[in-house]
């Protein structure tokens, strides 16, 4: 398949839209996990990119075909050129790019995760700016992953005196580790996300009484 291949320009915008993580038979095809809502990045044919996980060398592909695996959240693709599961084992955890310039049409009320990252979140009823919008999840309704600026205040640990621990192992385990960002997660919705401005890089929450507790972050 490499001779059929030709190396992408990197200056192009691109999205990742899925993760190889297998082969899928004996034919050559592959399992995708999808990082997008729109099926038709998996199940239309027409051009696509790999992204090669060590060397992000990024190579043109023809998708032939594709289809939604039964039960999972995968989907079944069948690329030009990899016609059996040797071919396909190389493939492992490569990226299945698209060109951000190739959106499709949303509709009302639907936005590209890659737009939602990164805004700016207020509180709509005190104006507080309160985070960032850091990730999108999907359980059953799409989840806001939220980063909050006004983050828990920690007490400071005595450090502990390693050179009196001997073992390497055991000197790792007392090491201090560094804290882990605040998140919460807001349900995207209307009720609760009633604002969603892409242009000025904010969004608006209501969230209702118990969802988030900023000030016991303090």
């Amino acid at each position: 398949m490499n001779d059929q291949l030709s190396i992408i320009n990197q200056q192009i915008e691109w999205l990742e839209v899925g993760t190889i993580t297998s082969p899928q038979g004996l034919k050559g095809e592959l399992r995708v996990y999808p990082d997008s809502d729109f099926p038709e990045r998996f199940t239309q044919a027409g051009k696509r990119w790999l992204k090669h996980p060590d060397t992000s060398t990024i190579t043109e592909v023809q998708l032939r075909s594709g289809r939604h695996l039964a039960g999972k959240n995968l989907y079944v693709i069948k690329l030009e050129g990899i016609e059996n599961r040797s071919q396909a084992e190389a493939f492992r955890n490569y990226k299945l790019l698209v060109n951000k310039s190739d959106r499709p049409k949303l509709g009302k009320d639907e936005y590209h995760v890659s737009d939602l990252v990164g805004l700016e979140v207020y509180h709509q009823e005190t104006g507080e700016n309160i985070g960032v919008v850091v990730d999108l999840y999907s359980a059953g309704n799409d989840l806001l992953e939220i980063k909050l600026h006004q983050q828990p205040k920690t007490e400071t640990k005595t450090k502990r005196d390693l050179s009196q621990v001997s073992r390497r192992s055991k000197r790792k385990k007392f090491k201090p580790k560094p804290d882990k960002p605040l998140t919460i997660f807001v349900p995207l919705v209307r009720e609760i996300v009633p604002i969603v401005d892409i242009c000025d890089q904010r969004l608006e929450i209501s969230p209702p009484e118990g969802l988030i507790n900023i000030h016991e972050t303090e």
